[in-house]
């Protein structure tokens, strides 16, 4: 464990950024970059696309450690390098910002109101190449459609038992219950997340950490006290289809409760601008998440 980085997760002013689109989003993700799907005719293509552009805003003087904790990472982005360095090394080594890395596959067909995780196969496997590659930390999602006790229940219960693995690693697991903002009774969804989240809590040994992603609540400053949980390092929000004007103005309000943007980050960034552009439109956009995850 990387005792700089904990400390500068727990304690650090700025927000996570997410560019972890993985093979069933990347051609969204492409799309809104300005890259259409007849540009690329394999995978491979595909992500390699994909790689160049994170590594544009990686690049990016707007990318900056004043205003940026973390950066979450696809697992073919682990094994892609930026100027002959691996992309995780780039990041803590040049820029000073922690790597994450997305562990999960997917979501299973919804069935009690959730989408549970799909199996992760050799999870085990994928986590030891994580540290190797020096990876901080690790992020799985899961959604809630609608407020049932079982369904949330073993959301929660399937989650917390995945990080404890990834703890046992030597990563600290972000752990991301995200409530659908469409949802009709997403209030209620959120009360018994929030009391599933604190019984799990309470059954971890003392030395473990986690970390918490969740929809931004429709009750602000509703996780307040998750945050002053011994176990949480910190708790940071999605997007989760807001648009970035919407997502900031919801999250200011929620005090102490910092962004992890993925689409939100990247809206109105394209693939034809010039690099002034594209630095400018960068800059911009993570100003605006920094100073609505500094309230």
């Amino acid at each position: 464990m990387n005792n700089k980085q904990m400390e500068r997760i727990r304690t650090g002013q700025g927000f996570i950024a997410a560019l972890d689109q993985s093979g069933g989003s990347t051609p969204k993700a492409l799309q809104q970059y300005g890259i259409k799907p007849s540009r690329y005719s394999s995978d491979e293509e595909m992500f390699s696309l994909v790689h160049e552009m994170r590594t544009r805003i990686i690049k990016s003087p707007a990318f900056d450690a004043k205003y940026i904790l973390g950066a979450i990472l696809f697992e073919n982005t682990i094994d892609r390098k930026i100027d002959g360095m691996f992309t995780a090394d780039y990041l803590w080594e040049k820029k000073g910002i922690v790597p994450f890395l997305k562990v999960d596959k997917g979501l299973a067909e919804s069935d009690s109101g959730v989408q549970v995780l799909k199996p992760i196969p050799d999870l085990e496997g994928l986590l030891r190449r994580a540290v190797e590659r020096n990876v901080f930390g690790t992020k799985m999602r899961s959604v809630i459609h609608e407020a049932n006790p079982e369904g949330i229940r073993k959301v929660v219960e399937q989650q917390f038992e995945l990080g404890k693995q990834i703890w046992s690693m030597g990563l600290v697991p972000i752990i991301e219950p995200e409530v659908d903002i469409n949802s009709l009774d997403k209030r209620e969804s959120e009360r018994i997340l929030k009391d599933e989240i604190f019984k799990q809590l309470s059954a971890l040994a003392p030395d473990v950490t986690i970390m918490l992603k969740v929809s931004i609540p429709t009750e602000d400053d509703f996780y307040r006290d998750l945050m002053a949980e011994p176990h949480v390092a910190r708790v940071v929000a999605l997007s989760g289809g807001y648009n970035r004007e919407e997502a900031n103005e919801r999250l200011a309000r929620n005090h102490g409760l910092i962004a992890s943007f993925s689409r939100a980050l990247a809206e109105d960034l394209s693939d034809q601008h010039s690099d002034e552009q594209f630095n400018e439109m960068l800059t911009r956009s993570i100003q605006s998440i920094y100073a609505a995850s500094i309230t």
